[in-house]
């Protein structure tokens, strides 16, 4: 397995100069957080997609990193949506070799510091077992606002991501959220990314879309639930930043 670190956005949202995924969280840099979770993973390579500020932030990334020669970068030109960021991302992993139909790629956001190794651990395992084609990492939050929906059929099963902004009403009521972080066997992830059209609210190229293509195309998709949903906290602006670092504050004493 190989994995996808999407962290090209601006992060308009914190009102700085600072690239987000530099913001500092507990005095390091959040997008390092999650590069160490990953350090601890059986993984061939680690590409970091960036765009904003990107020769910045590819420098402090890897003069913090805990092994330079794992860690690579791929710059995304325009920040066109995750499903764009996603196929730089594999364009770059692909071009040194060694992709087998079967094998896997971990596709995650640069902007969750909270997250941890065993998480993802569980998240590869269940990949693995299921045979799935894509398999998501959901949690369930009291208030959701803001987030992805996880949509499911009747018998259980994924059907599709909404984002929050396009969501009908009585979608808005769902608790499960998407957290971002997929595992996906990489050919088919190429294939569903060639048919992601960006016909949204946004005009963005969405990579929960590649969800419903798969599963509209008859693969099989599953998903696994956080333990812990504070591992799945997000940041987008300065409060958000606040919360994780005095969460990750509050671990590290329990520790």
């Amino acid at each position: 397995m190989r994995a996808i670190v999407l962290a090209a956005g601006k992060g308009s949202r914190m009102l700085s100069t600072v690239p987000k995924p530099l913001h500092l969280v507990n005095g390091v840099p959040m997008t390092r957080h999650i590069l160490k979770s990953l350090e601890e993973l059986d993984l061939e390579r680690t590409v970091v997609v960036v765009g904003h500020q990107a020769p910045l932030v590819s420098q402090t990334l890897t003069q913090m990193s805990g092994d330079p020669t794992r860690l690579e970068f791929a710059k995304q030109p325009v920040q066109r949506g995750t499903a764009d960021a996603t196929k730089v991302g594999l364009r770059a992993l692909s071009s040194g070799g060694g992709f087998g139909a079967d094998s896997d790629v971990l596709v995650l956001p640069g902007d969750m510091p909270l997250l941890t190794s065993d998480t993802l651990t569980e998240l590869q395992d269940h990949h693995v077992k299921s045979g799935a084609a894509a398999t998501l990492l959901t949690a369930e939050f009291r208030d959701p606002s803001g987030y992805g929906r996880i949509v499911r059929d009747e018998q259980g099963g994924i059907e599709r991501v909404v984002e929050h902004i396009d969501a009908a009403p009585h979608e808005l009521t769902i608790c499960e959220i998407n957290t971002s972080i997929y595992c996906f066997n990489w050919r088919l992830l190429d294939g569903a990314l060639r048919d992601v059209e960006s016909s949204n609210s946004q005009n963005e190229y969405y990579l929960t879309d590649v969800v419903e293509l798969l599963r509209a195309s008859g693969h099989l998709v599953t998903a696994t639930i956080a333990g812990d949903p504070d591992e799945m906290r997000g940041v987008n602006d300065q409060k958000q930043l606040v919360e994780c670092e005095t969460l990750l504050r509050a671990r590290a004493n329990v520790r």
